[in-house]
Protein backbone atom coordinates (compact mmCIF):
# COMPACT_ATOMS: atom_id res chain seq x y z
CA UNK A 1 0.00 0.00 0.00
CA UNK A 2 1.04 3.52 -1.05
CA UNK A 3 1.45 5.84 2.14
CA UNK A 4 0.20 9.54 1.55
CA UNK A 5 1.03 12.58 3.60
CA UNK A 6 -1.20 15.23 2.63
CA UNK A 7 -0.61 18.89 4.15
CA UNK A 8 -3.15 21.71 4.18
CA UNK A 9 -2.74 25.25 4.76
CA UNK A 10 -4.23 28.27 5.61
CA UNK A 11 -2.03 31.11 5.16
CA UNK A 12 -2.95 34.89 5.09
CA UNK A 13 -1.40 37.68 2.57
CA UNK A 14 -2.19 41.40 3.14
CA UNK A 15 -1.71 43.82 0.27
CA UNK A 16 0.43 41.71 -2.32
CA UNK A 17 1.36 40.23 -6.19
CA UNK A 18 3.17 37.50 -4.84
CA UNK A 19 2.20 36.02 -8.62
CA UNK A 20 1.42 37.94 -11.71
CA UNK A 21 0.06 37.36 -15.15
CA UNK A 22 1.99 38.78 -18.05
CA UNK A 23 0.14 42.35 -17.52
CA UNK A 24 1.41 42.68 -13.99
CA UNK A 25 -1.92 41.77 -12.32
CA UNK A 26 -2.18 39.45 -9.97
CA UNK A 27 -3.09 35.34 -10.79
CA UNK A 28 -6.98 34.68 -10.32
CA UNK A 29 -9.23 32.31 -11.49
CA UNK A 30 -12.99 32.14 -10.75
CA UNK A 31 -14.32 29.17 -8.48
CA UNK A 32 -17.63 28.66 -7.34
CA UNK A 33 -18.87 31.09 -9.59
CA UNK A 34 -16.63 34.12 -7.77
CA UNK A 35 -13.01 35.65 -8.81
CA UNK A 36 -10.27 34.43 -6.31
CA UNK A 37 -6.17 35.30 -6.31
CA UNK A 38 -4.11 32.37 -6.89
CA UNK A 39 -0.51 31.55 -6.76
CA UNK A 40 0.31 28.70 -9.30
CA UNK A 41 1.71 25.59 -8.33
CA UNK A 42 5.18 26.49 -10.16
CA UNK A 43 5.91 29.29 -8.45
CA UNK A 44 5.36 27.94 -5.28
CA UNK A 45 7.65 24.98 -6.42
CA UNK A 46 10.21 27.76 -7.21
CA UNK A 47 10.10 29.13 -3.95
CA UNK A 48 10.47 26.34 -2.01
CA UNK A 49 13.56 24.34 -3.98
CA UNK A 50 15.35 27.82 -3.83
CA UNK A 51 14.51 28.89 -0.23
CA UNK A 52 16.90 28.88 2.52
CA UNK A 53 14.97 26.34 3.87
CA UNK A 54 16.33 24.30 1.51
CA UNK A 55 19.42 25.28 1.23
CA UNK A 56 20.00 24.48 5.36
CA UNK A 57 18.04 20.98 5.17
CA UNK A 58 19.31 19.78 2.41
CA UNK A 59 22.63 21.63 1.01
CA UNK A 60 24.01 19.16 -1.00
CA UNK A 61 21.16 17.33 -2.23
CA UNK A 62 19.75 19.85 -4.11
CA UNK A 63 19.78 20.05 -8.20
CA UNK A 64 20.33 23.17 -10.71
CA UNK A 65 18.00 23.74 -14.00
CA UNK A 66 19.60 25.53 -16.86
CA UNK A 67 19.63 25.47 -20.64
CA UNK A 68 23.67 26.50 -20.11
CA UNK A 69 24.84 23.26 -19.64
CA UNK A 70 26.31 22.81 -22.82
CA UNK A 71 28.11 26.37 -22.23
CA UNK A 72 29.18 25.35 -18.85
CA UNK A 73 31.54 22.47 -20.72
CA UNK A 74 32.72 24.21 -23.21
CA UNK A 75 34.31 26.30 -21.31
CA UNK A 76 35.83 24.13 -19.19
CA UNK A 77 37.16 22.69 -22.16
CA UNK A 78 38.31 25.79 -23.70
CA UNK A 79 39.99 26.36 -19.66
CA UNK A 80 42.02 22.76 -20.24
CA UNK A 81 43.51 23.81 -23.63
CA UNK A 82 40.80 22.88 -26.58
CA UNK A 83 40.01 25.68 -29.00
CA UNK A 84 36.34 26.70 -29.16
CA UNK A 85 35.42 25.29 -32.15
CA UNK A 86 37.13 21.94 -31.01
CA UNK A 87 35.06 22.39 -27.54
CA UNK A 88 32.34 22.82 -29.35
CA UNK A 89 32.22 19.83 -31.31
CA UNK A 90 33.44 17.61 -28.07
CA UNK A 91 30.52 19.23 -26.03
CA UNK A 92 28.04 18.65 -28.65
CA UNK A 93 28.85 14.83 -29.31
CA UNK A 94 27.68 14.51 -25.39
CA UNK A 95 24.55 16.46 -25.52
CA UNK A 96 23.82 14.65 -28.42
CA UNK A 97 24.84 11.14 -26.69
CA UNK A 98 22.83 12.07 -24.08
CA UNK A 99 19.69 13.78 -25.67
CA UNK A 100 19.53 16.56 -23.20
CA UNK A 101 17.93 18.75 -26.02
CA UNK A 102 18.80 20.55 -29.09
CA UNK A 103 21.33 22.93 -29.54
CA UNK A 104 21.03 26.13 -30.66
CA UNK A 105 22.97 26.60 -34.00
CA UNK A 106 24.16 30.80 -34.09
CA UNK A 107 26.42 31.19 -37.17
CA UNK A 108 28.52 34.02 -35.39
CA UNK A 109 28.22 32.25 -31.89
CA UNK A 110 29.66 28.36 -30.93
CA UNK A 111 26.78 26.05 -30.05
CA UNK A 112 26.53 26.60 -26.12
CA UNK A 113 22.64 26.08 -25.11
CA UNK A 114 19.96 24.01 -25.33
CA UNK A 115 16.32 24.72 -26.25
CA UNK A 116 15.09 23.23 -23.68
CA UNK A 117 15.51 23.91 -19.54
CA UNK A 118 17.29 20.68 -17.98
CA UNK A 119 17.44 19.56 -14.43
CA UNK A 120 20.42 17.87 -13.35
CA UNK A 121 21.32 16.47 -9.39
CA UNK A 122 24.53 17.12 -8.11
CA UNK A 123 25.85 13.94 -8.95
CA UNK A 124 24.94 14.29 -12.57
CA UNK A 125 26.83 18.01 -12.51
CA UNK A 126 29.51 16.53 -10.61
CA UNK A 127 29.59 13.43 -13.55
CA UNK A 128 29.91 16.55 -15.98
CA UNK A 129 33.01 17.93 -14.48
CA UNK A 130 34.94 15.22 -15.16
CA UNK A 131 33.89 14.32 -18.30
CA UNK A 132 35.07 17.67 -19.25
CA UNK A 133 39.22 16.15 -17.70
CA UNK A 134 38.37 12.99 -20.36
CA UNK A 135 37.09 14.62 -22.98
CA UNK A 136 40.10 17.23 -22.88
CA UNK A 137 42.27 14.12 -23.25
CA UNK A 138 40.43 12.60 -25.92
CA UNK A 139 38.18 13.34 -28.81
CA UNK A 140 36.12 10.03 -28.70
CA UNK A 141 35.03 8.62 -25.82
CA UNK A 142 33.34 5.11 -25.26
CA UNK A 143 29.42 5.47 -24.86
CA UNK A 144 28.89 4.58 -21.25
CA UNK A 145 31.95 7.20 -20.52
CA UNK A 146 29.80 9.85 -21.97
CA UNK A 147 27.01 8.95 -19.93
CA UNK A 148 25.77 11.65 -16.92
CA UNK A 149 22.20 10.93 -16.41
CA UNK A 150 21.24 9.04 -13.26
CA UNK A 151 17.71 7.14 -12.96
CA UNK A 152 17.38 8.28 -9.61
CA UNK A 153 19.97 11.20 -9.48
CA UNK A 154 20.57 12.31 -5.41
CA UNK A 155 19.14 15.63 -5.76
CA UNK A 156 15.67 15.93 -3.42
CA UNK A 157 14.12 18.90 -5.79
CA UNK A 158 14.23 16.28 -8.96
CA UNK A 159 12.68 13.68 -6.42
CA UNK A 160 9.73 15.99 -5.41
CA UNK A 161 8.53 17.45 -8.36
CA UNK A 162 9.94 15.10 -11.39
CA UNK A 163 11.86 15.81 -14.05
CA UNK A 164 10.57 15.49 -17.68
CA UNK A 165 13.79 15.21 -20.85
CA UNK A 166 11.38 15.11 -23.78
CA UNK A 167 14.22 13.29 -25.74
CA UNK A 168 15.63 10.79 -23.37
CA UNK A 169 12.42 9.85 -21.40
CA UNK A 170 14.19 6.88 -19.98
CA UNK A 171 15.90 9.33 -17.57
CA UNK A 172 12.48 11.22 -16.68
CA UNK A 173 11.61 11.14 -12.96
CA UNK A 174 8.26 11.15 -11.63
CA UNK A 175 7.34 13.55 -8.87
CA UNK A 176 6.69 12.83 -5.98
CA UNK A 177 4.96 15.25 -4.73
CA UNK A 178 2.14 17.09 -6.05
CA UNK A 179 1.54 21.00 -5.11
CA UNK A 180 -2.02 22.27 -6.49
CA UNK A 181 -2.55 26.51 -7.52
CA UNK A 182 -3.26 27.96 -3.75
CA UNK A 183 -6.39 29.93 -3.53
CA UNK A 184 -8.60 32.30 -1.31
CA UNK A 185 -10.53 30.64 0.19
CA UNK A 186 -13.27 33.71 -0.02
CA UNK A 187 -14.23 36.44 -2.88
CA UNK A 188 -11.38 39.31 -3.59
CA UNK A 189 -11.09 42.19 -6.05
CA UNK A 190 -7.47 42.90 -7.80
CA UNK A 191 -7.02 46.62 -6.81
CA UNK A 192 -5.13 49.32 -7.80
CA UNK A 193 -2.34 51.28 -6.41
CA UNK A 194 -1.25 54.31 -8.01
CA UNK A 195 2.64 55.39 -7.13
CA UNK A 196 4.58 58.26 -7.44
CA UNK A 197 8.43 58.46 -7.57
CA UNK A 198 10.05 61.90 -6.27
CA UNK A 199 13.06 63.92 -8.19
CA UNK A 200 15.11 64.50 -5.02
CA UNK A 201 16.97 67.39 -6.67
CA UNK A 202 13.87 68.69 -8.19
CA UNK A 203 12.50 68.56 -4.83
CA UNK A 204 14.83 70.43 -3.41
CA UNK A 205 14.93 73.06 -6.48
CA UNK A 206 12.70 75.84 -5.15
CA UNK A 207 12.26 77.08 -8.51
CA UNK A 208 11.23 73.72 -9.93
CA UNK A 209 7.83 72.59 -10.77
CA UNK A 210 6.28 70.35 -7.97
CA UNK A 211 5.97 67.25 -10.48
CA UNK A 212 6.47 63.80 -9.74
CA UNK A 213 9.46 62.36 -11.56
CA UNK A 214 7.58 59.28 -12.18
CA UNK A 215 4.24 58.40 -12.19
CA UNK A 216 2.74 54.30 -12.10
CA UNK A 217 0.25 51.93 -11.18
CA UNK A 218 0.69 48.09 -9.79
CA UNK A 219 -2.02 46.10 -9.21
CA UNK A 220 -2.63 43.72 -5.99
CA UNK A 221 -4.57 41.73 -3.69
CA UNK A 222 -4.70 40.39 -0.34
CA UNK A 223 -6.83 37.30 1.26
CA UNK A 224 -6.73 33.87 3.38
CA UNK A 225 -5.26 31.67 0.29
CA UNK A 226 -5.76 27.55 0.92
CA UNK A 227 -2.64 25.31 -0.25
CA UNK A 228 -2.93 21.71 -0.68
CA UNK A 229 -0.08 19.35 -1.28
CA UNK A 230 0.49 15.53 -1.51
CA UNK A 231 3.44 13.60 -1.24
CA UNK A 232 3.79 10.13 -2.23
CA UNK A 233 5.92 8.77 0.54
CA UNK A 234 6.81 5.44 -1.19
CA UNK A 235 8.16 7.37 -4.46
CA UNK A 236 10.12 9.99 -2.33
CA UNK A 237 11.80 7.49 -0.99
CA UNK A 238 12.23 5.12 -4.19
CA UNK A 239 13.09 8.43 -6.46
CA UNK A 240 15.69 8.98 -3.55
CA UNK A 241 17.59 5.43 -3.86
CA UNK A 242 15.80 3.94 -0.60
CA UNK A 243 18.27 6.93 1.41
CA UNK A 244 15.95 7.65 4.36
CA UNK A 245 18.17 9.81 6.01
CA UNK A 246 17.93 11.42 2.63
CA UNK A 247 13.90 11.32 2.32
CA UNK A 248 13.45 12.27 6.14
CA UNK A 249 15.22 15.73 5.49
CA UNK A 250 13.70 15.86 2.42
CA UNK A 251 9.68 15.96 4.48
CA UNK A 252 11.59 18.23 6.87
CA UNK A 253 12.35 20.93 4.25
CA UNK A 254 9.34 20.75 2.49
CA UNK A 255 7.20 21.05 5.19
CA UNK A 256 8.82 23.81 6.93
CA UNK A 257 9.03 25.38 3.37
CA UNK A 258 5.14 25.33 2.89
CA UNK A 259 4.41 26.62 5.95
CA UNK A 260 7.10 29.54 6.36
CA UNK A 261 8.25 30.69 2.50
CA UNK A 262 6.29 32.99 0.56
CA UNK A 263 7.12 33.41 -3.29
CA UNK A 264 9.53 36.10 -4.37
CA UNK A 265 6.98 38.33 -6.18
CA UNK A 266 6.65 42.00 -5.72
CA UNK A 267 8.28 41.40 -2.22
CA UNK A 268 10.59 44.78 -2.03
CA UNK A 269 7.05 46.96 -3.14
CA UNK A 270 4.71 45.01 -0.70
CA UNK A 271 6.82 43.11 1.89
CA UNK A 272 4.15 40.02 1.76
CA UNK A 273 5.80 37.34 3.98
CA UNK A 274 3.77 35.46 5.92
CA UNK A 275 3.36 32.06 7.96
CA UNK A 276 0.65 29.33 7.64
CA UNK A 277 -1.72 30.09 10.24
CA UNK A 278 -3.06 26.57 9.85
CA UNK A 279 -1.88 23.29 8.81
CA UNK A 280 -3.81 20.27 8.81
CA UNK A 281 -1.57 16.80 8.17
CA UNK A 282 -3.19 14.18 7.27
CA UNK A 283 -1.21 10.17 6.99
CA UNK A 284 -2.65 6.96 5.73
CA UNK A 285 -2.93 4.42 2.90
CA UNK A 286 -6.67 5.76 1.98
CA UNK A 287 -6.48 7.92 -1.48
CA UNK A 288 -5.80 11.50 -1.18
CA UNK A 289 -8.35 14.33 -1.54
CA UNK A 290 -8.03 17.92 -1.74
CA UNK A 291 -10.03 19.94 0.31
CA UNK A 292 -10.75 22.79 -1.64
CA UNK A 293 -14.42 22.17 -1.99
CA UNK A 294 -14.84 23.38 1.42
CA UNK A 295 -14.59 26.62 -0.25
CA UNK A 296 -16.52 26.12 -3.65
CA UNK A 297 -18.80 28.74 -1.65
CA UNK A 298 -17.19 31.78 -1.13
CA UNK A 299 -16.09 32.59 2.80
CA UNK A 300 -17.62 35.34 4.12
CA UNK A 301 -21.15 35.50 2.53
CA UNK A 302 -22.82 36.03 5.58
CA UNK A 303 -22.76 36.93 9.17
CA UNK A 304 -22.20 33.72 10.51
CA UNK A 305 -18.89 33.73 8.67
CA UNK A 306 -17.32 37.58 9.60
CA UNK A 307 -14.10 36.04 10.82
CA UNK A 308 -12.52 34.72 7.54
CA UNK A 309 -9.36 32.89 8.99
CA UNK A 310 -12.02 30.68 11.88
CA UNK A 311 -14.64 30.46 9.09
CA UNK A 312 -12.06 28.99 6.95
CA UNK A 313 -10.88 26.56 9.43
CA UNK A 314 -14.45 25.21 10.15
CA UNK A 315 -15.08 24.94 6.73
CA UNK A 316 -11.79 22.65 6.35
CA UNK A 317 -12.62 20.81 9.37
CA UNK A 318 -16.53 19.95 8.51
CA UNK A 319 -15.42 18.64 4.92
CA UNK A 320 -12.76 16.21 6.53
CA UNK A 321 -14.78 15.11 9.08
CA UNK A 322 -17.57 14.16 6.15
CA UNK A 323 -15.46 12.64 3.64
CA UNK A 324 -14.24 10.70 6.04
CA UNK A 325 -17.23 9.46 7.68
CA UNK A 326 -18.20 9.02 4.15
CA UNK A 327 -15.61 7.00 2.07
CA UNK A 328 -14.61 5.40 5.88
CA UNK A 329 -11.12 6.98 5.94
CA UNK A 330 -9.08 7.22 8.95
CA UNK A 331 -6.22 9.14 8.64
CA UNK A 332 -3.53 10.04 11.38
CA UNK A 333 -4.43 13.74 11.78
CA UNK A 334 -2.05 16.34 13.10
CA UNK A 335 -3.04 20.02 13.30
CA UNK A 336 -1.02 22.73 13.69
CA UNK A 337 -3.26 26.31 14.53
CA UNK A 338 -1.71 29.74 15.54
CA UNK A 339 -3.59 30.80 18.51
CA UNK A 340 -4.51 29.01 22.31
CA UNK A 341 -5.93 26.12 21.30
CA UNK A 342 -2.96 24.92 19.16
CA UNK A 343 -2.25 21.40 19.51
CA UNK A 344 0.79 20.72 17.63
CA UNK A 345 4.29 22.42 16.43
CA UNK A 346 5.96 22.40 12.88
CA UNK A 347 8.72 20.52 14.45
CA UNK A 348 5.24 17.84 15.52
CA UNK A 349 4.06 18.24 12.15
CA UNK A 350 7.49 16.66 10.85
CA UNK A 351 8.35 14.02 13.32
CA UNK A 352 5.03 12.66 12.25
CA UNK A 353 5.52 12.72 8.46
CA UNK A 354 9.54 11.50 8.89
CA UNK A 355 7.92 8.23 11.13
CA UNK A 356 6.46 7.17 7.84
CA UNK A 357 9.34 6.52 6.19
CA UNK A 358 9.88 3.41 8.87
CA UNK A 359 6.65 1.86 7.66
CA UNK A 360 7.79 1.98 4.31
CA UNK A 361 9.14 -1.68 3.35
CA UNK A 362 12.01 -1.49 0.39
CA UNK A 363 12.94 -3.88 -1.90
Amino acid sequence: MTHFIQLHLLTSYAASNLNRDDTGRPKTLHFGGAERLRISSQSLKRAFRTSDVFQAHLPDALGKRSISFADGLIRALVARGLDAAEATKRAAAVIDHDKLGKLKTDKDKPLAKTEQLVHLGPDELAALEQLADRLAASATLAEKDMLVLKHQPRAVDIAMFGRMLADNPGYNVEAAVQVAHALTTHRVTVEDDFYTAVDDFKNADGDADRGAGFLGVQEYGAGLFYLYLCINADLLLANLAGDRALAGQALAGLIKAAATISPTGKQNAFASRAFARCVVQEIGTDTPRSLAAAFERPVGQGTAESDLFEASVKRLEDLRTQFNRIYDQSPETHVLKVGADATASLADLITAAQGVLHRIQTA
